[in-house]
């Protein structure tokens, strides 16, 4: 088996075609559905993040190494990319692909939670993640799709309004309820005495000193620190807007202009 840089760039084809595609069909878009700054610059970030998540040495490392470097790498593409790009969105575009009911449907919070979680627990059972990683052509690119579509949905309801627009209340419940839910998984991780991912495992060769249980522990509390300070804040930062009245101050002025 070759032995490869731990510290070297990737060439991901895939990613380095898709990433400027999207990012294509994104400026397209916004002649029809202009957006404030900030949003381009957020969409921009996203597939920014995406890009660097497949050419960067952290991909190497997640290839050939290290677990917490995969975990890491599904972090970007599951809950951080994902975010950035669904802020992105201009609401009129939004609003647009909400009158496909397929769409509505899908970005309900009762549907976009549970299949975020479902994917993020299924590709972590070991067999499925193993196999993923013995496929780095073919299997590793449907669960790293998977992970960003299932992100970017679960997202929706928390950053857009359209279709369902949920107070700030609703909006801290659901990001506390998937800060809950998600959080076992990171500390499973952390806490299990044995290492489970038999790719690893087995890895040839290793870095750092890191035998594969501390990698997974370092990955795992990782995972969950992380969980911890995106959904939580998020949720707290929700949760704080709904005390302080703003929704409820800009419905009034709503009604006023409507007057």
């Amino acid at each position: 088996m070759p032995v490869h840089d731990p510290y070297a760039w990737a060439l991901d084809f895939e990613a380095l075609g898709l990433v400027p595609a999207v990012g294509i069909a994104y400026s397209l878009a916004l002649r029809r559905y202009p957006a404030e700054r900030w949003r381009i610059a957020c969409f921009a970030a996203g597939l920014a993040l995406i890009l660097a998540a497949f050419v960067t040495p952290l991909h190497t490392l997640s290839m050939h190494f290290l677990l917490s470097a995969h975990l890491l790498q599904n972090v970007v593409l599951a809950e951080w990319a994902p975010a950035l790009c669904v802020l992105g969105l201009p609401p009129a575009l939004a609003a647009a692909a909400c009158r496909r009911s397929v769409v509505g449907t899908l970005t309900h919070p009762l549907v976009a939670l549970p299949l975020w979680l479902g994917t993020y627990f299924a590709w972590h059972v070991p067999a499925a993640y193993d196999a993923a990683l013995r496929h780095p052509t073919s299997l590793i690119h449907v669960e790293h799709g998977c992970y960003f579509v299932a992100g970017f949905l679960f997202w929706w309801p928390a950053l857009q309004n359209a279709p369902h627009r949920l107070s700030g209340g609703t909006r801290a419940l659901y990001l506390f309820a998937a800060f809950v839910l998600a959080a076992p998984l990171g500390l499973l991780l952390a806490l299990i005495p044995r290492a489970v991912y038999d790719f690893y495992v087995h890895a040839p060769h290793r870095i750092w000193g890191l035998s594969p249980l501390a990698d997974q522990q370092i990955g795992g509390a990782a995972m969950a620190l992380e969980q911890a300070s995106v959904l939580f804040a998020a949720s707290t930062y929700f949760f704080l807007r709904f005390l302080g009245g703003d929704e409820r101050a800009e419905a009034y002025r709503s009604l006023q202009r409507s007057s």
